[in-house]
Parts: C-alpha cells; structure tokens; sequence
C-alpha cells in the first residue's frame, strides 16, 4: 500500500474519529469521510478531508475503511442499512473498526462480510483521544492474520504499539477487558483523591506522592490533573464508558462470573449520567464520588 497516495475512508468523526483523521492526513494520505453531524464532517472538511454524502459514497471511494462509531448496532446500520457500505457500486477490501463494540455482534458480522469478500478487523484502541494524538495509545486487532498483515503499515500510521490479538472479536474483548481495568484505575483515583482531601492534604502533593509511588497508574498521568483542576471537557465520555461496563457485566453473566467492582462502577456511572454528566469526561466521576461523600456528611 502507498501511504502517500492510498484514500481512506472514515465514518465516525467524533473525538477518536478526528485524531485519526488528523493522523492519516500527516501521514499524506487523503482522506473522505462522513459522519451523522454536520458539525463534525465541517471538522473534517477543515482539516484537509473531503466530506461524503453518505457512508455509501464514502465506500465508493477506499479500498481501506476506517470506522469510529458508538457501539455495534451504529456500525451494522453504517454497514448493512440503508446508504451503508454494502450498497455502493465497489465495496472497500478492508473494513477496520475501531469502535468498542459487542464482540458476538462483531464476530457475526465479520462472517457476513467475509461471504461478500470483505474483510472486518476489529481495531480497538486502548487510550483516550488525546492519548491517540500523542502516539501513546495501544491498538488491539482481532480478525484474520491475513487481513491483519494486510492492513498493518495503514495501522502503524495509528499508533506505534499495534498488538494481533486473534480472531474476530478478539479486539472487542481484548478492549472490554483493559477497560474494565482502566476504568477502575480511574476510579480509585477519584476515590483516593477525595479521601486524601477529607484528610485534609494538599492534593498536589498527593498527587506527586502518588506517582512516585506504588499506587502509580497511567490514570494519574491521563486524569490526575484533569481531576484536581476539574476540568472535565471530553477525552473520553462517561457516557460511552457506561455503555462498555455495561458490556463488560453482560459477559461476565453470560460466563458465570461476578464482577462486584465493576457493578458499583456502573453504579456510579449511572449515578453520573442521571445528574446529567454523560456527555462529560471520564474523569468526572469523581464528581459523584463527592456528591457521594456529601450525602453521608449530611446524614450525620
């Protein structure tokens, strides 16, 4: 593949949608894409892109397909609906998603396209978006080696730690399984730094303590300050991280087994999104942690 001359295609140019946009473009590739909201295909166009009608259209164009959606039923519309991928004159060769998506759903798709020649990686990142930006984010690729293999310098322009997890679906569950790991990362972060409050310590102090320390996690360098400052503009969204502890639950029951952190994490995520913060980062549950520690202040 010519990286200085290859198009390709993106649906979904949200948060993680536009950093690959942006990495694709310093990598001199061109790019067409679309998305739902026309403020983000205006973010595109910007950017050096060239905005499509459709997801249709934007198959018509690529041999390699980029997608950065909601979850698994956003992507089978993208894919199969009406104007989706499937419908265009020329289908794309490679369809790699990055989307966090429900693996049975992905490995079930996978097997459909495979029937029309088309090949689906599930190309999960593990890492905010500004993470991505920075090259520090982690992608795990489920789907045929072959495919894999294929796709795998358009992949290294994504990030510079690429990992082959298996077959399809293995993506989807290699991420549900980091997140269910980073999620609660964050979250004891949240916990702590509260608690070192009512403690009464200077919490950048703390926080120096903290990373000097054993307790060190990557969340404290990704959503340490973003918490002290309480800046909580998006990185990654409460919302979205809500859908995959949701996920992560749904299998843990299918397999048998109990995930009791991960059930008051959803807990507190539904807790946040009810005070109307989905749409914030994911860092802003130490928001609830707070509301949390005030309502048992006040029953004293």
């Amino acid at each position: 593949m010519n990286t200085q001359k290859e198009t390709i295609g993106l649906i979904g140019i949200g948060l993680v949608g536009t950093v690959l946009a942006e990495q694709l473009l310093a990598h001199g590739h061109a790019v067409i894409g679309y998305d739902i909201e026309r403020a983000a295909c205006d973010r595109l166009h910007h950017l050096g892109g060239q905005v499509a009608d459709c997801p249709r259209d934007v198959a018509n164009a690529v041999t390699y397909l980029l997608l950065s959606l909601p979850d698994s039923n956003v992507v089978r519309q993208v894919v199969e609906g009406a104007a989706g991928v499937l419908g265009g004159q020329q289908i794309p060769a490679y369809i790699v998603d990055t989307t966090t998506g429900d693996p049975k759903e992905t490995e079930t798709l996978a097997a459909r396209l495979d029937r029309r020649g088309i090949a689906l990686l599930d190309a999960t990142i593990c890492g905010a978006s500004s993470q991505l930006r920075r090259k520090e984010a982690v992608l795990m690729v489920g789907g045929a080696r072959s495919a894999f293999d294929a796709c795998k310098e358009l992949l290294s322009t994504l990030a510079k730690r690429v990992f082959y997890v298996g077959p399809s679906g293995s993506g989807s569950k290699s991420k549900l399984a980091t997140n269910l790991v980073l999620g609660l990362n964050r979250l004891v972060l949240a916990e702590g730094l509260v608690f070192a409050e009512k403690l009464g310590l200077e919490l950048g102090t703390f926080m120096d303590v903290l990373r000097a320390g054993p307790a060190y996690s990557v969340a404290m360098d990704v959503k340490g300050d973003k918490m002290l400052r309480r800046d909580f503009s998006p990185e990654s969204r409460i919302r979205q991280h809500h859908k995959d502890v949701s996920l992560m639950l749904k299998y843990a029951y299918d397999s048998k087994q109990d995930l009791p952190l991960s059930r008051v994490h959803l807990d507190i995520l539904e807790s946040a999104m009810a005070a109307g913060e989905g749409e914030l980062d994911t860092c802003a549950v130490i928001k609830e942690i707070q509301r949390r520690t005030t309502r048992r202040d006040l029953k004293k």
